[in-house]
């Protein structure tokens, strides 16, 4: 019951906020340059520290899934979740690693802008060009991770959440929904002005 409040609560309110900036929202979004999917680094030094970033980062997701297998949490659907992003940010990383290089370390590929919705990739075979377009798609992997991570947080927060209301610890200000906050709540971070 609460949480169809909330959702209804939810939907109007980003109802309002779409026909209230709507036309502002469309200048914005045809006027807006394309946004590319992996960046470019300038010089080597860059791009090195850019690519031990992402060995870093491959290494800290392994880490986390090894540790969430070890101490057996994958039984709740949370750190599963959880899993399946880390997974799915290693496989994410590993492309961003390999679109970094062969943009800026291998000759094999070169794009030039054929207009404003095309490239022209001219690469030495067929089989360069099909493989270099799939791993500029990185977002592919990166949007369902931050899905999955996105779920696993959410379900973590509603068992701490259920778990504070059992055993009577809760604090009532606290939002049940990370995306609603109830009135109490707004004007306990942001105290209302006493009236004159």
């Amino acid at each position: 019951m609460k949480n169809n409040r909330v959702v209804r609560l939810f939907c109007r309110t980003v109802r309002q906020t779409i026909c209230r900036s709507g036309p502002a929202l469309a200048l914005v979004l045809l006027a807006a340059a394309p946004a590319l999917a992996t960046q470019t680094h300038g010089d080597p030094e860059g791009l090195v520290v850019h690519q031990i970033s992402h060995i870093f980062f491959l290494f800290s997701m392994g880490l986390l899934i090894y540790w969430i297998r070890t101490r057996k949490l994958i039984e709740k659907a949370a750190w599963r979740y959880i899993q399946y992003a880390a997974l799915l940010f290693m496989i994410w990383t590993l492309d961003a690693f390999a679109t970094h290089l062969i943009d800026e370390h291998y000759d094999w590929i070169r794009v030039t802008r054929a207009g404003p919705w095309h490239i022209n990739i001219e690469a030495k075979n067929l089989s360069t060009a099909v493989f270099y377009y799939l791993v500029k798609m990185d977002h592919l992997w990166s949007v369902p991770a931050m899905m999955f991570m996105y779920l696993g947080l959410r379900r973590l927060n509603r068992a701490s959440r259920d778990e504070n209301l059992r055993s009577g610890t809760s604090d009532r200000t606290a939002p049940a929904d990370p995306l609603y906050l109830p009135d109490q709540t707004i004007h306990t971070v942001f105290p209302r002005r006493p009236e004159k």
